[in-house]
């Protein structure tokens, strides 16, 4: 596994999105408030927009626009207009440090 560091667990604030870019992929990390952190694509299956824009509820992420709110674990969309998930990423943590492997996804 090839990871990088993407940032510190103190970086992230519980239940609100960042969005980090590895090698031009653009990511979503949301530390949940079950102190979970999750990686997931940063663009709207349903449109062009960041998914760290917007809302956090639970064990999801919603899009601002239009309401689509993915899964963070399956990067299943839950409800329409979205129907295409978005990729979920492998997060390693090492100490204070988050890691992403954008070549490992996480098969559902």
């Amino acid at each position: 596994m090839t990871a990088t560091r993407v940032c510190g667990l103190g970086d992230l604030t519980q239940d609100e999105p960042m969005r980090v870019e590895i090698d031009g992929t653009p990511i979503a990390v949301v530390r949940d408030s079950n102190d979970e952190v999750h990686a997931i694509g940063d663009t709207c299956t349903h449109g062009d927009i960041s998914l760290s824009e917007g809302f956090v509820e639970g064990e999801t992420l919603e899009c601002w626009a239009h309401g689509s709110a993915f899964s963070l674990r399956t990067g299943k969309p839950l409800n329409l207009p979205a129907y295409e998930p978005v990729p979920v990423y492998v997060v390693q943590i090492d100490g204070d440090d988050v890691l992403i492997d954008i070549n490992v996804k996480k098969e559902y």
